[in-house]
C-alpha cells in the first residue's frame, strides 16, 4: 500500500520531466513566457525589485544533488579531470523523490500537498488550495518561526509584521489563526504552544480554508486554514550540517543537524537537531533567546513503518511587544521610530515546551494500510508585561499598568485510521477513515494592576523606572477539554482518474469542564456533524479544475450569567466555505487561481431581549492567484495576489452591518525572486516585496491603518572548503527601515519590526 500510494506521483514526475518532444517544447516555451509575463504583472502591482527564496544555481552540481540525497545534504562539486574530453550536453532538470515527496526544481516546494487524513495528493489532484514548503526553503529564509515561512510569499496568509509578541500571530483568508492549532504529523497539540522554531521540521504544509473533515475540529477554533509540520527524518545519505547565525543587533546562534541510517537495508534512522540563539534584537532594549533540542527515530520494514519524535524548546523575550489602544475620539498618531520599545525592558515572556510523538503504519495488503499515532506535550509560560496600554492624547502620551500570567498546559492527542484502494466496476475508490481524540488540561494563573497607579510616558520617548515585582499570580481557572471525532471519506475516480469526486462526513464531539474563580456555571457537552464534497477534473496533464464545499468547526460558547438564557450551551458553530479553482502546472512553474466564499457566525448579547446567541455573521469573499517555480532558466518566482471582501453581514441591531471586518486588508500582493547569476554561477541574488492595502481598526470603519510595502534583499553564495560544501546567506528585512503601525494579536496598535540584518554560514561535514 505504501509503495502504491506514491507510484502515481513518480509517474507524474517522469511525465513532467519529459520536455524533449518538439511540439511540447514549443508549447512549454510559449507557456513559460506567458507565465513570466503574468508574474511580472504581480511585480508592478507593488512596484518592487527582484526577490527572494529558492535554491542556489541549478547548474552547480552539488546543489542539484541536494534534492537527490534524501536528507538535504550538499555534496561537493566533482573534480575536473583534464585528461578526459569535455562533452557539452543539453541541460536536464532532475526532479528526484525525497521522503516520498517529489520536489520542484529549485527545492522550494513539493509536488504533493497535505490534505489531512486523505493523505498527500499530487498538486493537480488536490481539490483545495494548498502548498508545502521544504526545509531548503526554510533554511534559505533564515526563518526563526513558522510565521516567517508561511507568510513570506503566500498572498492568502497575512502577518502583521509586529515582532516580539508572546505568540506567533497570522491569519489565513482573512480569519485569525491560532498558532496553538498547528498540527505535527497531523496531530493537534504537539507543536510548541506559543512559538515554534523551525529547525526540527523538514516540511511546513499550508491548506487554505476550513478543514473540519480533513483534520477534525481545531482546539482554538481556527477556520481560515490549517498548518501542518513534518519532523525531519534521516535520509539515505549521512548528514552532518553545522550552521552559525547572526541577527541584528547582536543575536548570535547556531544549528546542528545530524542524520544517519543503520542496518543492512538502512532500515533504522536517527535525526538530531539542536539550535540556540541569544542576544539583542533590532528593537532597542529588547533581548531574545531561543533553544531547541530534538531527536527523531524511525524504522522501515517490508510492510511496517515506525517513527517517533521528541523535542524540548525554550523561548524568552525581555522587553516584549504588547501593543496599544486608542482613547475614544483620538486619531491614529504618527508612528515612532521602528526601533522604539513601547514596553519596559525588564518586562518578559518566557515559555518552555516538551513533546513526544509516535506513529506506526502497517500495509495489511497492497491496497489496505492501517495506522495509529499519539503524542503528549507540556507547556509552561510566564509573563510580566503591560496588560493595558492606551494612548490618551494627540501628543502620544500613553498610560499603562502591568499584569502577569502563569500558564501550564498539558495536551494529549491520538489518531487511528485506515486507507484503502479498491474498484467497483469502472470506478476507483480511495477510502479514508479515522478516529481523532484530543485532550487538553489548561491552568491559568494571572493578576493585573501590579503598579499602584498607571505609569504615564510617551510613545516617541518612552521612559521607565526599574521595578522588581515578585511573581505571585493566583490560580483563576482550570479548563479540561476533550475533542473526539470520526471521519469518513471516499474519493471516487472515473475515466482513468480524469474526474475525481470526494465525499466525506465527520462527526465531532466536544466536552469541556471548568473549575476555579472564572469557571462557567455548567459543563459543556455538544456535538456537530460536518459534510464535505469536492470535485476535480483533469483537463490534461497540465491543467485541472476543482470545486469544494467544506466546513470548519469552532467550540460554541455558553451564555453569560447576566443573559436571559444564562448557562445555555451552544453547539459547535460551523464556518462554511464554497470554493472554485484552476491549477496550471508547466513542469517547473505552477499557478493556482481560486475564488471562494467563507461565512463565519459571530455571537453577541442582544440588549433588547437580553438573549445571547450566534445571530451575527462575517462573510469573506475572495480571489487568490498564487505561483511558484522557475519560469525561465536561473530565475525562480514565488508569490501572488489576493483580494478579500470581508464584510459584517449580520450584526447586533444591524449596527455597522455591511462594513468591512477589522484587521483584514482588502488587497495583498507578494513577490519573491531568486536570480542565479549566469556569470557567477555560485551566487544567487534574492529579494522580496510584501504589499498590503489599508486595514480598519474599528467596526464603524472610522479608523484605519494605511497600506504599506516592505522590501527585503539578500544573497546566497555556494562554494566548498576542502571538498566540504559551504553556503553563505545574507539578507536584510525591511531594507528602508519603514516605520508603520500594525495590528498586533491582542490590541489595536503595534510597531512593525525595524530593519534587521541576518547572516549565516552552513557547512556539511
Amino acid at each position: 500500500m505504501h509503495q502504491l500510494q506514491h507510484l502515481d506521483h513518480k509517474n507524474r514526475v517522469k511525465q513532467r520531466a519529459t520536455l524533449t518532444k518538439p511540439s511540447f517544447a514549443l508549447n512549454y516555451i510559449v507557456s513559460a513566457r506567458l507565465a513570466m509575463s503574468l508574474s511580472l504583472v504581480a511585480g508592478t502591482i507593488f512596484i518592487c525589485m527582484p526577490s527572494a527564496y529558492a535554491q542556489t544555481n541549478s547548474n552547480v552540481i552539488h546543489s542539484e544533488q541536494t534534492t537527490e540525497s534524501g536528507n538535504g545534504a550538499q555534496n561537493p562539486p566533482l573534480e575536473e579531470d583534464n585528461n578526459v574530453p569535455t562533452v557539452t550536453l543539453p541541460a536536464i532538470t532532475v526532479v528526484a523523490e525525497r521522503n516520498d515527496n517529489p520536489i520542484y526544481s529549485g527545492g522550494q516546494v513539493t509536488y504533493t500537498n497535505h490534505a489531512g487524513f486523505l493523505g498527500n495528493k499530487d498538486f493537480l489532484e488536490t481539490p483545495f488550495s494548498a502548498i508545502s514548503y521544504t526545509d531548503k526553503f526554510i533554511e534559505d529564509q533564515q526563518a526563526t518561526d513558522i510565521t516567517a515561512v508561511i507568510a513570506a510569499t503566500d498572498p492568502a496568509v497575512f502577518s502583521s509584521g509586529v515582532g516580539g509578541q508572546n505568540l506567533e500571530s497570522y491569519s489565513i483568508r482573512g480569519f485569525s489563526s491560532d498558532i496553538g492549532d498547528v498540527t505535527v504529523d497531523g496531530l493537534f497539540g504537539m507543536a510548541p504552544y506559543y512559538r515554534s522554531s523551525p529547525e526540527m521540521f523538514e516540511r511546513i504544509e499550508v491548506l487554505k480554508g476550513p478543514s473540519a473533515l480533513l483534520n477534525g475540529m481545531s482546539p482554538k477554533g481556527s477556520v481560515g486554514g490549517a498548518v501542518n509540520l513534518v519532523p525531519k527524518r534521516a535520509g539515505d545519505e549521512p548528514l552532518t550540517r553545522v550552521t552559525a547565525r547572526y541577527l541584528s543587533d547582536s543575536q548570535l546562534g547556531g544549528h546542528v543537524d545530524v542524520g544517519r541510517r543503520f542496518g543492512e537495508d538502512k532500515q533504522f534512522g536517527v535525526r538530531i537537531n539542536g539550535a540556540y540563539r541569544e542576544g539583542d534584537s533590532a528593537v532597542n532594549d529588547q533581548e531574545k533567546q531561543a533553544q531547541l533540542a530534538s531527536i527523531a527515530l524511525d524504522w522501515k520494514g517490508e510492510r511496517a513503518r515506525l517513527s517517533t519524535a521528541l523535542y524540548h524548546s525554550k523561548d524568552r523575550v525581555d522587553g516584549p511587544t504588547r501593543g496599544l489602544t486608542l482613547a475614544p475620539g483620538l486619531s491614529i498618531p504618527k508612528p515612532p521610530k521602528p526601533e522604539t520599545l513601547l514596553n519596559p525592558s525588564w518586562a518578559f515572556n518566557d515559555s518552555e515546551d516538551k513533546g513526544i510523538m509516535i506513529r506506526g503504519e502497517y500495509d495489511v495488503t497492497d491496497d489496505l494500510m492501517i495506522y495509529g499515532a499519539g503524542g503528549n506535550s507540556k507547556t509552561k509560560f510566564k509573563s510580566q508585561s503591560a496588560s493595558v496600554a492606551q494612548i490618551i492624547n494627540a501628543a502620544g502620551d500613553y498610560r499603562t499598568n502591568l499584569g502577569e500570567v502563569d500558564d501550564e498546559v498539558e495536551r494529549q492527542s491520538a489518531e487511528i485510521g485506515l486507507k484503502s484502494k479498491f474498484q467497483t466496476g469502472r470506478v476507483n475508490h480511495q477510502l479514508a477513515f479515522n478516529i481523532v481524540d484530543y485532550q487538553e488540561d489548561y491552568d491559568l494563573s494571572a493578576r493585573r494592576g501590579l503598579l499602584a497607579e498607571d505609569w504615564v510616558t510617551n510613545i516617541y520617548k518612552p521612559v521607565w523606572e526599574s521595578r522588581n515585582i515578585p511573581f505571585n499570580s493566583p490560580a483563576l481557572l482550570n479548563t479540561k477539554t476533550n475533542l473526539t471525532s470520526y471521519g469518513l471519506a471516499d474519493t471516487l475516480s472515473f475515466a482513468e482518474d480524469k474526474y475525481q469526486l470526494t465525499l466525506g462526513l465527520r462527526h465531532q464531539q466536544v466536552e469541556s469542564k471548568q473549575a476555579g474563580m472564572l469557571a462557567s456555571a455548567k459543563d459543556y457537552n455538544e456535538s456537530a456533524t460536518t459534510p464535505s464534497i469536492a470535485l476535480l477534473s483533469k483537463v490534461n496533464d497540465q491543467v485541472s479544475l476543482y470545486a469544494n464545499y467544506i466546513e470548519g468547526l469552532s467550540q460554541g460558547s455558553t451564555a453569560p450569567i447576566d443573559a436571559e438564557n444564562a448557562g445555555e450551551m451552544f453547539a459547535p458553530y460551523k464556518t462554511q466555505q464554497k470554493e472554485f479553482g484552476v491549477k496550471l502546472d508547466l513542469g517547473e512553474f505552477s499557478h493556482t487561481l481560486s475564488v471562494y466564499e467563507i461565512e463565519k457566525p459571530n455571537s453577541y448579547l442582544d440588549p433588547v431581549s437580553n438573549i445571547f446567541s450566534y445571530a451575527g455573521e462575517q462573510r469573506n469573499r475572495g480571489v487568490e492567484w498564487g505561483f511558484f517555480g522557475s519560469p525561465i532558466e536561473d530565475i525562480r518566482l514565488m508569490g501572488g495576489v489576493s483580494y478579500i471582501d470581508a464584510k459584517l453581514t449580520k450584526t447586533l441591531g444591524s449596527v455597522n452591518e455591511g462594513n468591512r471586518a477589522t484587521g483584514v486588508p482588502q488587497w495583498q500582493s507578494k513577490l519573491g525572486v531568486e536570480w542565479d547569476l549566469p556569470f557567477v554561477q555560485v551566487l544567487t541574488l534574492t529579494a522580496n516585496a510584501n504589499s498590503i492595502s489599508k486595514q480598519y481598526l474599528d467596526a464603524g470603519n472610522s479608523l484605519s491603518l494605511p497600506g504599506r510595502t516592505i522590501y527585503d534583499l539578500g544573497a546566497r553564495y555556494a562554494t566548498s572548503i576542502d571538498k566540504k560544501p559551504l553556503t553563505l546567506r545574507t539578507s536584510v528585512a525591511n531594507v528602508t527601515n519603514k516605520a508603520y503601525w500594525a495590528k498586533p494579536h491582542y490590541t489595536s496598535l503595534g510597531l512593525g519590526e525595524p530593519r534587521t540584518f541576518m547572516l549565516s554560514a552552513t557547512m556539511d561535514f
